[in-house]
């Protein structure tokens, strides 16, 4: 049984997340953990919110303390209630210390993690992509699920692909972890430079592949400049698509699943994507 783990803000519960974890650990059989980051030195409130002419408010700092206690209490019943109502197997994780160090070293241990695009783990908003998960991506070690602000079932995978071996990880890592989502209709978008040819890259080898793992999938060649032609198409997409993408590392050999790729897809499209890279 594969480990996925869905990582929350207790003080801001993502229910996004929470729909595509219960879904993709009940359609896969996957042992779900919720993993609640409740770091003591992150709250709902500020510290001027407790200053006085007469120093701290001890007992509005006793109030508000109570106030988070009882909202990730929530939070966790929350998850543990749509579990229960998927008749999951689950656990939960109530992680103590630095958020994101925590999060990394959840994802040792994982095969997959499930987490809202936008999570910040701050009191203040960020635009796309936050440093959080900016941080995230460049260290994770298992591949990663980002999920937009609503649940959409998902009916299409767009596979992107350019002929490096990290975009080729992503396809492996995606058929591996998620088989029951191959049988949904499957597109392959690769963009190549204008004085080439409309071959897929690798086009023997990548087919052979292919073949195996979605031999119902469709090829898109485009030619042009990836981020322009990427964003042009993925616009288009209705919104139940997914999008498989590779290498998110600085120093990735990859011309165009990089860093700037996935950054570039976080802010300009609102569709779910899997990011996997090898090391």
């Amino acid at each position: 049984m594969k480990k996925i783990i869905a990582a929350f803000d207790g003080l801001n519960y993502a229910e996004n997340t929470e729909a595509y974890a219960v879904q993709i650990a009940r359609q896969e059989k996957m042992h779900l953990f919720g993993i609640f980051l409740d770091d003591p030195t992150y709250t709902s409130y500020k510290i001027y919110d407790l200053i006085t002419k007469e120093g701290v408010n001890n007992t509005k700092l006793k109030k508000l303390e109570a106030k988070d206690k009882a909202t990730r209490t929530a939070a966790a019943e929350n998850f543990e209630s749509a579990c229960r109502k998927s008749g999951l197997t689950y656990a939960i994780h109530h992680d103590h210390n630095t958020p994101i160090l925590e999060l990394k070293h959840e994802s040792i241990y994982a095969d997959l993690l499930v987490i809202n695009a936008k999570e910040t783990l701050t009191h203040y908003p960020e635009k796309v992509p936050t440093r959080f998960i900016r941080d995230l991506l460049t260290d994770t070690q298992c591949p990663v699920l980002l999920v937009q602000d609503t649940y959409q079932p998902i009916n299409k995978i767009i596979l992107l692909f350019d002929g490096e071996p990290t975009s080729v990880h992503a396809i492996k890592m995606f058929s591996y972890l998620l088989p029951h989502l191959k049988e949904l209709e499957t597109e392959v978008i690769s963009v190549k430079p204008a004085d080439t040819s409309l071959h897929v890259p690798d086009n023997k080898l990548m087919k052979e592949f292919m073949k195996r793992h979605y031999p119902h999938a469709s090829y898109t060649i485009a030619k042009g400049w990836p981020e322009d032609e990427i964003v042009k198409r993925l616009k288009k997409q209705a919104t139940g698509a997914l999008v498989v993408l590779g290498a998110y590392k600085r120093g990735s050999v990859s011309r165009w699943l990089r860093e700037s790729m996935a950054d570039t897809l976080m802010k300009e499209i609102k569709l779910p994507l899997f990011i996997a890279h090898n090391k």
